[in-house]
């Protein structure tokens, strides 16, 4: 459809040109995790999708700094400028520090990520290392104006930004309906505004995670993070932002009014955001009962599932929506995507096994083209898969003798589906590579082992006999626990 790549952009509601501000060279920024709790699927899928991203852009020939941050630090429950830090919460309930938390977790997520095989970002920073830069952007929003200082505490005035900028740029709304609609926040008798955020939130004595500045001990606010990490590793302005777009409304909108109040650029060119998950058509929440984490999908653990389902099913699965639609899990669906990933899989087996023949009756360059198109047109990677069965079609009737391809052609075409399916999606045969399954047995064993030092004997036999269940004993010993396949 296209010969150059267009991509979705949230700022102007439409696809736009993908034009790299230094080509080839791209910077592309995404949110990364809070690491307070065990990484879940919606983060799994945003992570999957800007891999898919990132992939893509790199076989366009494009030298991409990707920067994908870890929050230890900084983000309060409700997501507000209130109320206790996650990682200090769930510290001080496991009476440990909340490094030790940040450290567990932050393994966890490395880990899923690579069960996922998700590429590892070109810089991986941290709010707790950069909290000199943060102290610094503060100052510079103050020295403009744009920020107050009241009590140790220091907030983002967003009426005075918005007189001479819009603060509702990323969602196309007047300041008069945020204003309107906006829920009261924490620290509100201190604000001038009610849309006023923190950049420094003073820390009570008790707070576990402080830091000195200008305005006393404190630590920094949840979005001044990004605006810092960003800016420090890819400039003043840079390519694409991404990340949920549960984002959008309030972390991102205030992203921009930092780096624009800092230095009067607009961040990033390109904002681009994954849709949520839903559960049968609900909603994916704790509160409703309907969510699981990663490794009870895998399983099959959990009420909702039937059976349990490997980590390339669950990623195919979710490659086989598109990034902005809504992805919704059913046992179904799971089960179709189970059959279509072994077709896949089973075709690109056969490649080595095709007869050549002196004329050829496959036209490579279309199919190409197909895949080209497919992507080029926001990243669409279902399409990109339908076209991707199709050939598998045409795989079947060369190995029953019914279509012809030359030695050049076979050539090719297997290039090609590596490329696409291996390089770009991030496909990987469970089928024929066992060693693919490592990661995630010793992730598993790693939460049982966890489970079993909280004395949470039911959870860690939920595993085991899971496991057994889908063919894989574990076998405990002083060394530790070792598997193997039935």
């Amino acid at each position: 459809m296209y010969d150059s790549l267009f991509i979705y952009n949230t700022i102007s509601r439409k696809k736009e040109e993908f034009k790299a501000i230094n080509p080839p060279y791209v910077g592309m920024y995404v949110c990364g995790p809070t690491v307070y709790s065990d990484v879940h699927l919606g983060n799994c899928r945003t992570f999957i999708s800007f891999d898919l991203i990132y992939r893509y852009l790199m076989h366009l020939g494009y030298k991409v700094r990707y920067v994908r941050n870890i929050t230890d630090a900084g983000h309060l429950e409700g997501d507000g400028d209130s109320g206790e830090d996650k990682i200090s919460k769930k510290a001080k309930l496991a009476s440990l520090e909340p490094m030790e938390i940040v450290q567990t977790y932050t393994n966890g997520f490395h880990d899923m990520m690579k069960v996922f095989n998700v590429l590892p970002p070109s810089i991986e920073p941290t709010a707790t290392g950069h909290i000199i830069e943060q102290i610094e952007m503060v100052k510079t929003i103050l020295a403009k104006g744009l920020a107050y200082e009241v009590d140790g505490s220091v907030y983002f005035d967003v009426e005075k930004y918005n007189q001479h900028h819009n603060y509702g740029v990323l969602n196309g709304r007047k300041l008069e309906d945020l204003l309107n609609n906006t829920r009261e926040l924490g620290g509100q008798d201190q604000k001038h505004g009610k849309l006023d955020f923190a950049l420094w939130i003073k820390a009570k004595p008790e707070h576990l995670m402080q830091w000195p500045s200008p305005w006393g001990m404190g630590f920094p606010g949840w979005h001044l993070e990004c605006s810092a990490m960003s800016s420090k590793y890819l400039g003043e302005q840079f390519d694409i932002h991404g990340g949920g777009m549960d984002l959008a409304p309030t972390h991102h909108t205030n992203e921009i009014a930092q780096n624009v109040a800092a230095c009067g650029k607009h961040p990033a060119n390109y904002w681009i955001h994954t849709n949520m998950l839903t559960v049968n058509g609900q909603k994916m929440s704790k509160s409703l009962g309907n969510s699981f984490l990663p490794h009870e999908l895998f399983t099959g653990q959990h009420e909702l599932l039937n059976k349990g389902y490997s980590p390339m099913v669950v990623k195919f699965f979710m490659l086989q929506a598109h990034y902005r639609s809504t992805l919704d899990f059913s046992n179904e669906a799971l089960d179709a995507s189970e059959k279509g990933f072994k077709r896949l899989m089973n075709a690109l087996g056969l490649l080595d096994k095709l007869k050549v023949s002196e004329t050829s009756e496959v036209d490579l360059k279309a199919i190409e083209q197909r895949f080209e198109s497919a992507m080029n047109d926001d990243f669409n990677s279902p399409i990109l898969i339908a076209e991707l069965f199709d050939v598998v079609k045409t795989i079947n009737s060369i190995y029953d003798g019914k279509t012809s391809i030359s030695e050049a052609d076979l050539i090719g075409l297997t290039s090609l589906l590596n490329e696409y399916v291996h390089n770009i999606l991030g496909l990987k045969d469970e089928l024929s590579e066992g060693n693919e399954i490592e990661p995630l047995m010793n992730f598993l064993i790693n939460i049982r082992k966890e489970a079993k030092e909280k004395k949470d004997y039911a959870t860690s036999d939920k595993i085991r006999i899971g496991l057994q269940e889908i063919g894989y004993q574990l076998k405990d010993s002083k060394e530790g626990t070792t598997w193997s396949k039935t």
